[in-house]
């Protein structure tokens, strides 16, 4: 297990290594994402590094999981967060409120030494709204209502939507493993 590590822990990130090097997200899945992610990191790392990778994004019950994976280039490979939004709620326009559930997802991947290979993942439940509602956070934030709230991730909090996120969520289970 990682906590059994007798060496001291030095965390970069990918810039510290010269940068994310492209990757070509293909794969159609969030971890099969995050595995390009980290093996292209892994390849520019010293040996025996430990690999972090992470892939997210929202899923919607109207759309049978869209944007999914595409979530970050709904609109086109150059969209903005805002062309993202405008899709989205065109495409879900015609959505019932019943049909309006959601989930943001968020997906780790952690390559070490020895072939550990160990998959995170954390999801948010809610439901998107019909039109935009708070101007906090990023993507997809003023039209996702998580479940048990009544304001969008755009209105909350930063502490409070940290503590609700799929991304929260997924580094709380490597937290634990960590701690082994």
């Amino acid at each position: 297990m990682f906590a059994q590590a007798s060496l001291p822990v030095r965390v970069r990130s990918a810039k510290e290594l010269g940068g994310m090097p492209y990757v070509d997200e293909y794969t159609g899945t969030f971890t099969g994402n995050c595995r390009l992610k980290a093996e292209a990191l892994q390849r520019i790392a010293p040996p025996k590094s430990w690999i972090l990778a992470d892939d997210s994004g929202l899923c919607c019950d109207a759309l049978q999981g869209g944007p999914g994976v595409d979530s970050a280039v709904y609109a086109g490979p150059k969209a903005t967060d805002a062309e993202n939004r405008v899709k989205l709620l065109e495409a879900m326009k015609k959505a019932p409120l019943h049909k309006r559930g959601a989930r943001f997802e968020c997906h780790l991947l952690i390559l070490g030494p020895n072939g550990v290979d160990m998959k995170f993942v954390g999801q948010c439940w809610g439901r998107i709204l019909e039109a935009e509602v708070g101007t906090e956070g990023f993507g997809y934030d003023s039209l996702f209502v998580p479940s048990g709230f009544d304001k969008t991730f755009g209105e909350l909090q930063p502490q409070t939507k940290d503590k609700l996120s799929h991304r929260a969520k997924a580094f709380a289970q490597l937290a634990v493993w960590m701690r082994g």
